[in-house]
């Protein structure tokens, strides 16, 4: 096979159900574009955080082998750098002739950026950090910008979220391009004519801000959505009295806005999503215009999800719902696809760490052994092997606000440990919304220990250490050693 280009858009903090449904955004672009592809519709991230998602999608290892756990750049984080030693797909790729040039967000280490690995940089955002900074450097802001002083309904504003003691925030607002993601599609499309006539194959991330909160989308695609249109999920109204207090803790910040402003949230989050959309069809339509459609494999995907006010709640972090999982993926790849799958879905449950061994093999390379991703290319070939995963796995120890949480989830149950507060479990067949948490009833025991079994042996082989026995630390309702396969 020939090398092939690539072209990846990757969104930060899209959910699956905006290009999927339900709640669905405006999406006229992507529409087209799965028409013309493969769409896996059962992608999940390994943890709801930028920094060790998008670390798993470039080694296609869990944070437990790359290293990654939260935001490298914050004061508090637990690593600012990959694990030594750890190898990204696109070294691989520059070492076998490929010209790789990188727009946009970064955030995979504090330490290197992409040129470290390989990519010609362009323009970079979250990218490494002053080695010299001091890591109380955050205090700078609580210095130098206002505060909210105190709580008052009164005063508060349409959208905003007070919190005595920290700065404002808005939930929602307007803003033609907040986080400046058109300037670096606007970079990528002019590169896209000059290697027009390129005789390397190349690849190209562009890496988007949006739909990250808080949700700033330009007026015009607001008007698209009526707000009168725009549902609450079902889960909207859960309490979560039977689910970690830290859940409720964080609901109880949201719960300062109106069923309105939720609403409101919502529809601001679509339009954002439709700003994006606008953004990746702008680089298909500098692929036709210079005539590299054909030769270009392209892959739309995001880093982690949004809750988009289910159980009360947006953004993103340790409440371990499915949404602040489950991501868009789409590959087109023209010519290379199986007739019968283009256009079509695959719902077996994809990693984001299986893009890298699938890259590789795009470009006739050799997958490492030792990563966990496998190949989707059998699936791209039209086959859906038998020995295919079942189950996904999620590895968080706290999005900045520390706590020890690992899951297992399967088609029917979703297994939750949290070692900062009690289990969860839910059955994902007969309750979707994870409303129901039925960890604490009895009947369900020999699923939970069975689930816990398979959460230790994945844990055991990825090289996971939150294992520790103390007393006062070892609280799983069933410890590592259920699992089966431990080997001298």
């Amino acid at each position: 096979m020939e090398q092939t280009n690539i072209l990846i858009f990757m969104t930060d903090q899209q959910r699956a159900s905006s290009v999927y449904g339900p709640n669905k955004a405006y999406t006229p672009n992507i529409d087209k574009f799965r028409k013309q592809g493969l769409s896996f519709t059962q992608t999940h991230c390994p943890s709801p955080h930028c920094c060790p998602s998008r670390a798993t999608f470039f080694t296609g290892q869990y944070p437990s082998k790359h290293g990654i756990w939260n935001n490298v750049q914050v004061g508090n984080t637990l690593s600012r750098d990959l694990t030594p030693g750890t190898r990204l797909w696109s070294e691989d790729l520059s070492e076998a002739g490929y010209d790789l040039h990188y727009f946009g967000k970064w955030h995979v280490s504090a330490i290197q950026g992409p040129k470290d690995k390989g990519w010609i940089e362009h323009s970079v955002t979250a990218g490494p950090s002053d080695p010299d900074r001091p890591k109380t450097y955050e205090w700078g802001r609580y210095i130098r910008e206002p505060q909210v002083l105190e709580r008052n309904e009164s005063t508060r504003a349409d959208g905003e979220i007070q919190r005595p003691g920290y700065n404002k925030y808005f939930n929602y607002g307007v803003h033609e391009d907040k986080c400046n993601d058109k300037v670096h599609v606007d970079g990528a499309v002019k590169l896209l004519g000059e290697l027009k006539d390129a005789n390397k194959s190349w690849a190209m991330y562009v890496g988007a801000l949006g739909p990250h909160d808080p949700y700033f989308a330009p007026q015009r695609y607001l008007d698209m959505y009526d707000i009168n249109d725009i549902v609450l999920p079902e889960s909207f109204t859960d309490t979560m009295e039977d689910k970690p207090g830290l859940y409720r803790r964080t609901r109880s910040m949201f719960d300062q806005m109106t069923e309105r402003e939720h609403k409101e949230s919502i529809r601001h989050y679509l339009a954002y999503c439709s700003w994006e959309d606008e953004l990746f069809g702008m680089l298909l339509d500098a692929l036709d215009t210079n005539e590299q459609a054909d030769d270009t494999m392209v892959l739309y995907c995001s880093d982690h999800g949004d809750y988009n006010a289910e159980h009360g709640l947006w953004c993103k972090g340790l409440p371990c719902f499915k949404s602040a999982y489950h991501v868009p993926a789409i590959i087109r790849w023209p010519g290379q696809l199986a007739d019968q799958v283009v256009g079509t879905d695959v719902d077996a449950f994809v990693s984001l760490a299986d893009f890298h061994p699938t890259f590789m093999q795009m470009a006739g390379l050799d997958t490492p052994s030792d990563i966990y991703g496998k190949s989707l290319m059998p699936f791209l070939k039209g086959d859906h092997p038998t020995d295919w995963r079942d189950t996904i796995f999620t590895q968080s120890n706290g999005n900045e606000l520390y706590g020890i949480q690992r899951s297992v989830m399967t088609d029917k149950w979703h297994l939750v440990y949290n070692g900062f507060d009690f289990d969860e479990l839910y059955d994902m067949q007969n309750d979707p919304q994870q409303i129901t948490n039925l960890a604490a009833d009895e009947k369900y025991e020999p699923i939970k220990r069975e689930l816990y079994e398979r959460l230790w042996q994945f844990a055991y082989e990825q090289q996971d250490v939150c294992i520790n026995p103390y007393i006062m630390v070892g609280l799983a309702a069933y410890g590592p050693g259920v699992a089966k396969g431990l080997k001298q």
